[in-house]
């Protein structure tokens, strides 16, 4: 097969066999192949999530490390920072065997969604927790003890209960665009091996967030098997998701605007009817004068306009001392706009 040399490829030749360049010389002008790039696929560890959806689920955890930090932040008093550092696909197996032992592994039932996830909480952020809720402090002058390699007690499982909740109500609010997400509490564990919630060679989403509680940093995962979010598995979609948000909006700001237009004054008029007349007829036109209305007969409604739009019939009348008109009737005419809810009782009288 011919191979077809660009300009610069061909000008370069041509200064180097003018300058006397040696025969092999020119092999190194010779286009370079293109070369096929090739993506190596592990069968035992297939990808089940997408790189749009792994990017919702980022967008998702964000909010929930923002939510996440101001809870703790309050309840702890010291200044907690959770920022998200990656969301990752791999087996349970290899999540199982990342973390450490002993450990805070909360086992949380995602219901509405069938099975469990793993909410799991680095040791030195755990110990950091207990600290605070028991009266350390960031100024306090003595030095907090570094974290025990050993398993909770009982009241510290029951402290750590307490936060877990807490953590568990920021990510159903995180997660309210996507559905509505009611995560409970099953059991703490410590030994990673007793928190078999998948197959091993089951793919999960893990996702990783950096904790920070002072001048202490870890961990805090939250792992959720394939299996547990398959059923919404289309929702975890840009498209999906900024919809989703985008129409909470406009709800918002319609009842927003709608609760201030309530305040609004509007201009109600009843009109008899009316005419057209040239304009040397209206300049001529004296008190005492009678003016035909052609297409109006008596008995006929009033039209009674809201603004500049004729929005109802009504009928003249008295109420008291003061004339006023009864709406009988609503005028169709065919508008459909959301702002305007006009709602009136067939008796009602307007002064």
């Amino acid at each position: 097969m011919n191979e077809v040399l660009s300009q610069d490829e061909i000008d370069q030749l041509l200064t180097t066999m003018s300058n006397g360049a040696p025969a092999d010389a020119l092999d190194e002008f010779k286009p370079e192949k293109e070369t096929r790039k090739i993506k190596i696929y592990d069968f035992k560890r297939p990808d089940k999530f997408s790189k749009e959806q792994i990017r919702t689920i980022s967008i998702m955890h964000e909010t929930f490390g923002r939510l996440t930090s101001t809870s703790l932040s309050a309840q702890l008093r010291s200044m907690v920072h959770v920022r998200l550092a990656s969301v990752d696909q791999l087996t349970y197996e290899e999540f199982i065997r990342s973390i450490p032992t002993p450990t805070t592994l909360a086992v949380i039932n995602m219901d509405p969604l069938k099975g469990n996830a793993i909410l799991e909480i680095d040791p030195s952020i755990t110990f950091r927790i207990i600290e605070h809720l028991f009266g350390w402090s960031d100024k306090n002058p003595i030095e907090s003890a570094k974290p025990a390699n050993r398993d909770l007690t009982d009241i510290e499982q029951s402290v750590m209960e307490g936060i877990i909740v807490r953590i568990l109500a920021n990510m159903r609010e995180a997660w309210t665009q996507v559905i509505d997400l009611r995560p409970r509490l099953g059991q703490i564990e410590t030994n990673p091996q007793f928190a078999q919630i998948v197959p091993p060679t089951e793919m999960v989403v893990l996702v990783t967030l950096e904790t920070t509680i002072g001048n202490e940093e870890g961990m805090l995962n939250f792992c959720i098997p394939y299996l547990t979010i398959e059923p919404i598995i289309s929702k975890l979609s840009s498209q999906f998701w900024f919809s989703s948000v985008r129409r909470n909006s406009t709800t918002q700001y319609l009842n927003t605007l709608k609760e201030k237009l309530s305040d609004v004054d509007m201009d109600v008029v009843a009109e008899i009817g009316s005419i057209n007349l040239p304009i040397r007829d209206v300049l001529s036109l004296q008190v005492g004068d009678v003016v035909r209305l052609s297409n109006t007969k008596v008995g006929d409604p009033l039209v009674l306009s809201v603004g500049n739009k004729k929005k109802f019939y009504c009928q003249p009348g008295i109420v008291g001392k003061k004339m006023a008109v009864q709406v009988i009737e609503k005028i169709d005419n065919g508008d459909s706009d959301e702002f305007e809810e006009l709602s009136v009782e067939g008796d009602e009288s307007y002064e």
